[in-house]
């Protein structure tokens, strides 16, 4: 790759990566749009006080989407936005409270230490990569030379500026986790964890096994239990909120509107020697493609018209899962799965046999003297297939049950069969058609999108629907507009996505800051607008008894289980020598389960258990070849024996634990620190009003 292309190319390796802690740091150092626009007053959020205009947001998103595509070669789909401008505000959010932080704890970067970085004995990876051949050779001399190469002056201007801020970044995180330590047991800890492999024998009382009824509860426990564990049954504040929801789907005009314009792409293509792939480039929003496609997996109005489509031929547009997508027919294989179109009148089954073979046989009757056989279908199939004729369409073998398969690919094409018998009851089957052959395709295809049209529609509607609620009351408005009005469960402040609305800080924000009755604005969701009223609010305090008493139920009756568990446990520990055959244990339990592990660790699942550290931490230290006395888990209870386990090897620990403590470290860091971020957040007064901005 010649220098200028290989510097171009470090241009995107900032991409925004989602979840990443320092999301779009650098673009949003670089952008210098915050003093560009100081003095807008379009105001869309504040954070601590310091304002965020729209066209600041507004211009941070653009770059931010495209150095995404750039870096990805993929279009972000209109659909992700909502999520892509949720990240790029969380992400600018993160920047300007560092930028406060790094600001009060004085942190700079000198440029001595930028250049140590670029030129220093270890380059930062996303540059040393552009620079290394495919056996991992770094061409240290290519390298220096393309960055002190004149013509590459502005990016390497560009990336210094990247590094500087990664730079500071780092030594905030640094800053922030000073305090954080790794001791040589933690270190211990994590190396048993990866190399202290085990194997047992075990008996295990699952409590699910024990039968409710054997288990006495009366309401004196349950309410003891409520009482003794009263904080885990407190009610933090809480908020339900009504909403119409103004669905934002294609309406038939739009539909209408892409199969006209592909009609008349057809058209014209029919009278065009430029070729189909030519087409597809210009207006197809997939890629070009040539396909090898078996019938099944076609919509059925596509499968019938190709079956009888010459090599050559256009067809379409038709309405698929992909859209309304135009095909040409490139050619015709040999399929390795046959497929057959049948159709079908189904008598049910009664559980008289007689009478629905006779009823069966009487439909079939009146069939081969001549009635139609999608009219009869219609008046007398007792199946959803009635509705056309009794038509199935097309399917391949495995996909009916086996009486019904057989006689669908045995038979003769357009003769009525005899009666079949299935589970379902009595098929009267008619073989409309059977091919052995895939298609290969090429495909223009265009998505059923919502227009700019019925997306402003919707949204005045919304804001109609919000100023007459707020007027004249917003359940008998819904009731007179025929509006469906649905209700959350509660919800608290916390909560990130609301049950049938999806992520949306500001209607939860709006919930928490209005009373009851209260009508919103309109706000813009992933599934179209809403309109929302406070429909309830939930103090903090105590949940009462009979509202959680089920739950309570539950948590005693998992404590008796569990306690009878430990009962059975010592009766059968109580018949077996300390090495001995477990195979007594289903003597007294019926339902305890004998089985040996596969090798586990400390952490992760027991094979045939699952996660029950319980098991683990005993197996850990146990004496090997020895069962033990009950032990009680989260699942049950367990008589073990260790039959396996690797020894502590302290000589291989001492090599290892230097590399071990690093790799802690740098992860409680990055953890601490990304709970001190979020504790930034919490603390700050972040004002967001993106919602008036975005519908």
């Amino acid at each position: 790759m010649p220098m200028m292309a290989r510097m171009r190319s470090l241009a995107p390796w900032f991409m925004l990566t989602v979840g990443g802690i320092f999301v779009l740091f650098m673009v949003l150092s670089d952008s210098k749009v915050t003093d560009f626009l100081r003095s807008q007053k379009q105001n869309i959020g504040s954070v601590d006080g310091e304002d965020v205009t729209y066209q600041e947001y507004s211009s941070l998103v653009d770059r931010a989407k495209k150095n995404q595509e750039e870096a990805s070669k993929q279009t972000i789909d209109e659909s992700q936005m909502d999520y892509f401008r949720d990240q790029v505000w969380d992400a600018l959010v993160t920047q300007k409270l560092m930028s406060k932080k790094i600001k009060d704890f004085g942190i700079v970067v000198t440029d001595n230490e930028v250049r140590e970085a670029l030129l220093g004995p270890n380059p930062p990876a996303q540059l040393r990569q552009q620079f290394t051949d495919s056996t991992g050779n770094f061409n240290r001399q290519l390298y220096e030379t393309a960055l002190r190469d004149p013509r590459n002056k502005q990016i390497v201007i560009t990336v210094e500026e990247q590094i500087k801020e990664q730079l500071i970044q780092q030594k905030l995180q640094n800053y922030v986790s000073a305090s954080v330590i790794v001791s040589d047991e933690e270190a211990k800890d994590q190396f048993i964890k990866q190399n202290i492999k085990m194997k047992a024998n075990y008996v295990w009382i699952d409590l699910n096994t024990i039968p409710e009824n054997e288990v006495k509860i009366s309401d004196d426990e349950l309410k003891k239990y409520y009482e003794d564990h009263a904080e885990d049954f407190k009610q933090v504040a809480e908020r339900k909120i009504k909403y119409v929801l103004f669905n934002k789907t294609a309406s038939k005009d739009d539909s209408l509107g892409i199969k006209k314009n592909l009609e008349s792409i057809v058209t014209k293509l029919k009278n065009d020697t430029t070729s189909f792939k030519k087409y597809v480039e210009l207006y197809s929003e997939r890629p070009y493609s040539k396909d090898t496609v078996q019938l099944s997996t076609l919509v059925p109005q596509v499968r019938d018209v190709l079956v009888k489509a010459k090599t050559g031929s256009v067809v379409g547009p038709y309405n698929t899962y992909e859209g309304y997508v135009v095909y040409k027919v490139i050619g015709k294989v040999k399929s390795k799965k046959e497929q057959v179109r049948a159709s079908h009148i189904l008598v049910k089954t009664t559980g008289n046999d007689k009478a629905d073979l006779q009823k069966a046989n009487d439909i079939y009757n009146q069939l081969i003297k001549g009635a139609d056989f999608a009219t009869v279908a219609k008046e007398k199939s007792d199946d959803g297939s009635k509705f056309q004729g009794g038509d199935l369409g097309w399917f391949g073998r495995g996909q009916m049950v086996k009486p019904f398969e057989d006689a669908s690919f045995n038979g003769k094409i357009g003769v009525i069969q005899k009666p079949v018998k299935s589970q379902f009851g009595y098929h009267i089957i008619k073989v409309i058609d059977r091919s052995n052959e895939d298609f290969v395709l090429e495909k223009i295809v265009n998505k059923i999108q919502v227009s700019a049209s019925t997306s402003d529609k919707l949204y005045t509607d919304a804001q109609d629907f919000s100023f007459i609620a707020k007027k004249d009351g917003y359940e008998s408005e819904a009731k007179l507009m025929k509006y469906n009005v649905i209700e959350t469960p509660s919800f608290n402040e916390e909560s990130q996505a609301l049950p049938g609305i999806g992520v949306n800080q500001a209607i939860v924000k709006f919930a928490f800051e209005n009373s009851v009755g209260e009508i919103s604005d309109v706000f813009r969701v992933q599934a179209g607008y809403v309109v929302a009223m406070v429909s309830d609010v939930i103090k903090p305090g105590l949940k009462k008894f009979d509202d959680v008493k089920a739950h309570v139920k539950n948590f005693v009756l998992k404590e008796k289980r569990l306690a009878k568990s430990i009962s059975i446990a010592k009766d059968i520990r109580s018949k077996m020598s300390d090495a001995g055959d477990a195979s007594v244990a289903k003597s007294i339990w019926a339902a305890a389960k004998v089985d040996t592990t596969a090798e586990f660790t400390t952490v992760g699942n027991i094979p045939g258990i699952g996660r029950e550290f319980a098991f683990s931490d005993y197996s850990l230290g146990a004496e090997l070849n020895k069962w033990s006395q009950p032990i009680k888990g989260s699942l049950g209870t367990y008589l073990i024996k260790v039959n396996y386990r690797v020894k502590f090897d302290l000589g291989t620990f001492e090599v290892e634990k230097s590399t071990i403590k690093k790799q802690l470290l740098q992860t409680k860091k990055s953890r601490f620190f990304g709970q001190w971020i979020q504790d930034l957040k919490k603390e700050a007064k972040i004002v967001d009003n993106r919602y008036h901005f975005y519908r």
